[in-house]
């Protein structure tokens, strides 16, 4: 919902729903969003819900089961997930199944008797068992009042995580035109959010887009310039979060082996986790990381999703992921608690050449192919800065809350306790910080006053085309092209082709205001004074 004047029904409804909840799930109140989604879902309309990790996602769907008396399919790609809330339903008194292969015929059995007494029930099942001829004839004969979509967004092309069998999810509408449906994601920009739309053939959704913003996170960028730097900065990293869980991210499973190997020297309690082991060895790992004999985790993206750890205190991605969506969903794995917490990203360029290896190995279609290279192109941007880090994944994701400084990540907070540390012999680069009380610019070490200025210039420019754009910073350019600008001091559409972060599609859209900020009206091949561009 989108208006701002609430009806007398709406507080009606919201005084009933605040009581179910405090009556039914033991809490007190409801988390930011949630109450405006299942007002959407009471009110029979279709929904897109857009929450963090840990949002509390799954209580919109669980809590209209009892409130409308019915059943309710969520669609979910992980069993382990699907047995996990069954569980926590059961333990609230609550009826709950799940259909998952492996299942002997009369557990299938059992939770069809179940549900045939009808009633409010939550039915998890997976996304190829929606194809399932049996299944389609099954439900048009149930009281079905609403059907979740968990992870959504992999219905979409446009998205980092496309399943196939999530791109034929349009046969519930068919199946049950006037059931409500709910696409939940905790990632997904505007062009995802779009597709999911059309794939799932939602009518004029309501659309809630909430809780991105993570206050008690600081994040951290370090360009590492070499392997041994890396390892060095990760290792005071952990030296300064002596308490609490850590996860560090690697791109490839022999470095999660290779990384445990090294830590196991200097730290206790580290062991890693990917797709290369077996289900038992996994669940031992887990099992160990729960029970607190393992404290530090180096892992691929195979560890995370169904996961709450509530204090993990630090997330460390040692290699930049694929994507911002993979970025912010692993990164948000740290704080659920609400106590402090960092996330740090250790950036190199090999990291580039290895996601673009992945891409390039992919037997994806080319539409597919295009968007992952838009998408590590974003990545690499965010990496290399803009402004506030916070208000860039704010902006990124469309958030409805934005905030122009946060306080707590490096590009606002360079000299903040929360800072990882390291002694090198290469000078660090330090990003420009503007310090909104007192009005005053941190600059750039190693500028002469001419590029200081020109620098000041140059990002007071893109944060006012970013804002009317409502694109984050870093999209229009990172800080590292902007540091070239302002240095090499290009006068010529010719000479912005020898500047990082400039093709010719950067060139046309931007050059002229780029040359005009830096006092070049006129401009031209080789500085001559002409319009042309080479």
């Amino acid at each position: 919902m989108h208006q701002n004047d609430r009806t007398s029904l709406d507080l009606a409804l919201e005084f009933r729903l605040t009581n179910f909840l405090q009556k039914n799930f033991g809490l007190q109140q409801f988390r930011k969003g949630q109450l405006a989604i299942l007002e959407s879902i009471i009110h029979r309309r279709d929904a897109l819900a857009v929450m963090p990790t840990g949002g509390g996602k799954s209580l919109c769907y669980q809590l209209p089961s009892l409130f409308l008396e019915g059943l309710v399919v969520v669609v979910s790609p992980l069993i382990a997930l699907m047995k996990d809330q069954v569980r926590g339903l059961q333990n609230l008194n609550m009826r709950a199944g799940a259909f998952y292969s492996g299942q002997t015929l009369d557990e299938k059995r059992e939770i069809f008797e179940e549900m045939k007494k009808g009633g409010p029930f939550v039915l998890y099942l997976s996304p190829e068992r929606v194809q399932n001829p049996g299944f389609q004839e099954w439900v048009k004969k149930q009281n079905v009042v609403l059907f979740a979509i968990d992870e959504a967004h992999c219905v979409s092309q446009w998205g980092p995580d496309f399943r196939e069998d999530y791109h034929k999810l349009q046969i519930l509408r068919e199946l049950c035109p006037n059931v409500p449906i709910l696409a939940l994601t905790a990632t997904a920009t505007p062009p995802v959010l779009k597709d999911m739309v059309a794939q799932l053939l939602l009518k004029k959704p309501d659309r809630h887009v909430h809780g991105f913003y993570r206050p008690n996170l600081f994040y951290q960028v370090e360009i590492c310039p070499s392997d041994e730097m890396k390892y060095k900065i990760l290792c005071q990293a952990l030296r300064d979060v002596p308490e609490g869980r850590v996860l560090i991210y690697c791109g490839t499973r022999k470095l999660c082996q290779e990384l445990t190997r090294s830590l196991k020297k200097e730290f206790k309690g580290v062991g890693y986790y990917h797709a290369g082991l077996d289900m038992e060895k996994r669940q031992e790992i887990q099992a160990k990381l729960e029970g607190g004999k393992l404290r530090i985790l180096a892992a691929t993206n195979a560890f995370g999703m169904g996961i709450d750890y509530p204090n993990v205190r630090l997330v460390v991605h040692y290699q930049m992921p694929a994507n911002i969506e993979s970025f912010y969903q692993e990164m948000g794995r740290a704080g659920r608690d609400g106590q402090p917490s960092r996330c740090l990203l250790l950036y190199s360029k090999k990291d580039k050449g290895l996601q673009s290896y992945f891409i390039t190995q992919s037997t994806a279609s080319d539409f597919v192919i295009q968007r992952r290279w838009e998408s590590l192109n974003a990545m690499i941007q965010f990496a290399e800065g803009g402004e506030c880090r916070h208000a860039g994944i704010l902006t990124y994701f469309k958030d409805s809350e934005r905030i122009e400084s946060c306080g707590h990540c490096d590009s606002c907070m360079p000299d903040s306790d929360m800072v990882v540390t390291v002694k090198s012999d290469a000078p660090r680069v330090k990003a420009v910080t503007k310090k909104t009380k007192k009005k005053s610019s941190k600059m750039i070490e190693g500028l002469d006053e001419q590029s200081e200025v020109r620098l000041l210039l140059l990002k007071d420019w893109r944060r006012q085309y970013a804002r009317e754009k409502d694109i984050p910073a870093f999209i229009v350019f990172s800080d590292r092209t902007l540091h070239e600008l302002a240095t090499k001091n290009p006068t010529s559409l010719l000479e912005l082709y020898e500047i990082y972060g400039f093709g010719p599609a950067k060139v046309e859209l931007f050059g002229r205001d780029v040359l005009g900020e830096l006092g070049h009206r006129q401009y031209g091949a080789a500085g001559a004074a002409s319009d042309g561009c080479p």
